[in-house]
């Protein structure tokens, strides 16, 4: 049997929705997967005030789900503290930390796996750090901006810390992209898919189910669920379809910039929504099968 891959989640798990359907995926894959860590990452929209109030209610929300999910003997650890504004003073906070340790134990052959679905701050200390060790034995893959031919890149991950984002493109680490807009946003799903192929008398099932109901309290509505791409493309390889493309600049503004000069990285174009979703289904109802 294929060696299970070794994974750590970096999530702003409280920012929205969908961290929790792929946190959830993520730890539900355990026959593929084995689950390292859990990081939570800063966020700053309505639902915190600054960085630090962000990574402290992501990491409230992972000890949530992990309770639903009855797995408290997965590791998880506080992150980023304030967003990256000196490359000379990285926060070695407790992720930071547990990820350079992490990644110390890989190697070359047996790579450790970040998926990064937040604001990218955590990854980028750690390069600041210790930039060789993660260049040559991480592989990660990033939920964040958009596909390089919309209109702009005005992406809340990339938005959230764009400093971050330069520092871990220009790293050099092996980087998979996965676009928001143009890309994993058909990820779309609705409360009446959810009711219909999750089983809502599972603790877990409904709390994603009423998670979800929140963004729409009246009527009928469909609304993404991003961060399942990240996850998806690592346990379902045939669910995704990919390019090489020299590794972009980033802009002061967050944009691209691209020059052929540049190391290569993987950028995800295509997305199967229906092979992504019945596994996803699958998963998290024992019950209900997504045929």
């Amino acid at each position: 049997m294929k060696n299970k891959i070794n994974v750590v989640l970096d999530t702003d798990t409280y920012n929205e929705i969908d961290d929790q359907f792929a946190l959830s995926y993520l730890v539900r894959s355990n026959d593929l997967i084995n689950l390292e860590a859990i990081y939570a990452a800063p966020f700053t929209n309505s639902r915190s005030i600054n960085a630090k109030d962000g990574m402290e209610k992501s990491f409230e929300e992972i000890a949530r789900l992990l309770k639903k999910l009855n797995k408290n003997n997965i590791p998880y650890y506080k992150g980023a503290t304030y967003y990256l504004s000196d490359l000379y003073k990285p926060e070695e906070n407790d992720a930071v930390l547990d990820l350079l340790k992490k990644a110390k134990e890989a190697t070359p052959d047996n790579p450790l796996y970040i998926i990064a679905i937040g604001a990218i701050t955590n990854i980028a200390f750690a390069c600041l750090i210790n930039k060789e060790l993660m260049k040559k034995n991480c592989k990660v893959i990033w939920l964040g901006g958009h596909h390089p031919a919309w209109p702009h890149n005005n992406e809340f991950n990339l938005m959230g810390d764009i400093a971050a984002v330069k520092t871990v493109f220009d790293s050099e680490i092996n980087l998979t992209l996965v676009p928001c807009m143009g890309v994993s946003s058909h990820l779309l799903s609705s409360r009446e898919e959810l009711s219909t192929y999750m089983d809502l008398n599972d603790p877990l099932c409904n709390f994603l189910y009423q998670r979800f109901s929140e963004y729409y309290p009246e009527g009928m509505g469909t609304k993404e669920i991003w961060d399942i791409a990240a996850v998806a493309i690592l346990i379902v390889p045939k669910c995704y379809e990919s390019i090489k493309i020299n590794c972009p600049r980033i802009a002061i503004d967050g944009s691209y910039i691209f020059d052929p000069r540049r190391h290569l990285i993987e950028m995800v174009y295509h997305l199967n929504r229906d092979m992504i979703f019945r596994d996803l289904f699958n998963k998290l109802s024992q019950e209900k099968k997504y045929l």
